[in-house]
């Protein structure tokens, strides 16, 4: 089988890889029909993730067909059409009690990181009773990517972290693909204004499409005076910073509100400063979070309402076969306008 492989810092290839097995009863092997690319994956790519070594498969979203599983998977049988969680999780550990899958002492994000990712033909999935959905009749397989990752992870890290609440005022930092998924899913809890801020004006102009009240391009001037002249120069009661660079957490601190929430979702590789002299006396809250889906049975029947639809992220399409031209795509996307990529197999 064939599969996108991380060599290192800057170097990555399309490249026949071994079939997976099944190592543990609770395993399952999924043949892959679709999946995409994530940020995170540019993150690996730039060597920002320690605990993914060169030689690994890349990706943790996407949706296919169960080929085979273990004797202890009670849930799936092969021919069974599933929904790959970015997320692994045993349910039983301590960490799994709590609902904090993303720190399951057997799993959390290990698919892409730890063990050989989706960007595959086929792929291994550990504890599979807990860690994939069955696919509903009808379903549109190419929005249902967005719930493996991208949606889960702008709703919990983004609008639940960060308090969003009917009436408040949010400000979204990062008009990508998961500064646009927190925006969708912020207006479950209807804010009164949801501000984008971002240096991509066409990025900008797909926000306002998607509900945006208002749109900053940092590029014209200072964000954050325009954000506070904006709100009478109270600030925002949710910042989240949604791009993983210090420039863009520093710009939440400066635009936050007395009694307000920071919310990080971004992929941070270098230091980023904490202001405290300027923020010891404000009342605020930062949070940090990855993913731990949690939400997605909420989000799968959200979506099979007809109340939210994540094939709008989706902005073009690939073969397996594409897949480095869909990364060249995915990672330029100021020039490409590109939100979500979807790779067909």
């Amino acid at each position: 089988m064939k599969g996108l492989v991380y060599l290192g810092p800057g170097r990555k290839a399309l490249q026949e890889c071994p079939m997976p097995k099944i190592a543990a009863p609770t395993d399952a092997i999924v043949k892959m029909s679709k999946t995409t690319i994530c940020g995170t994956d540019l993150h690996i790519l730039k060597g920002d993730v320690a605990s993914c070594t060169p030689g690994r498969v890349l990706g943790h979203e996407g949706v296919g067909v169960i080929e085979e599983v273990g004797a202890a998977v009670s849930a799936f049988k092969p021919g069974d059409r599933v929904l790959v969680s970015c997320v692994t999780a045993c349910g039983r550990c301590a960490y799994c009690r709590r609902q904090m899958f993303s720190h399951c002492t057997t799993g959390g994000w290990i698919l892409g990181n730890s063990i050989d990712g989706t960007q595959a033909d086929f792929v291994r999935i550990p504890h599979a009773d807990t860690s994939l959905y069955p696919i509903p009749n009808g379903a549109d397989e190419e929005a249902l990517v967005m719930l493996s990752d991208i949606l889960p992870t702008g709703f919990e890290c983004g609008v639940l972290n960060g308090r969003v609440a009917p009436g408040s005022v949010v400000a979204i930092v990062g008009a990508g693909p998961i500064g646009l998924a927190a925006l969708l899913t912020a207006q479950f809890y209807s804010p009164a204004e949801i501000i984008m801020i971002d240096l991509d004006e066409n990025r900008l102009n797909v926000a306002m499409r998607f509900g945006a009240t208002a749109a900053i391009n940092s590029t014209d001037g200072p964000a954050a005076a325009t954000v506070m002249k904006m709100t009478a120069n109270r600030g925002v009661d949710t910042a989240i910073e949604a791009v993983g660079i210090a420039t863009t957490f520093e710009l939440c601190q400066k635009i936050i509100a007395p009694g307000g929430t920071i919310a990080n979702i971004g992929v941070h590789g270098t230091k980023v400063d904490l202001h405290l002299e300027n923020l010891w006396d404000r009342n605020i809250t930062i949070t940090t979070r990855l993913v731990d889906t949690v939400s997605t049975p909420m989000l799968l029947n959200v979506m099979r309402a007809a109340r939210l639809n994540p094939a709008q992220l989706i902005t073009h399409h690939f073969t397996r076969d594409q897949m480095m031209d869909a990364y060249e795509t995915f990672a330029h996307a100021a020039d490409t306008k590109a939100l979500k990529v979807i790779i067909s197999f």
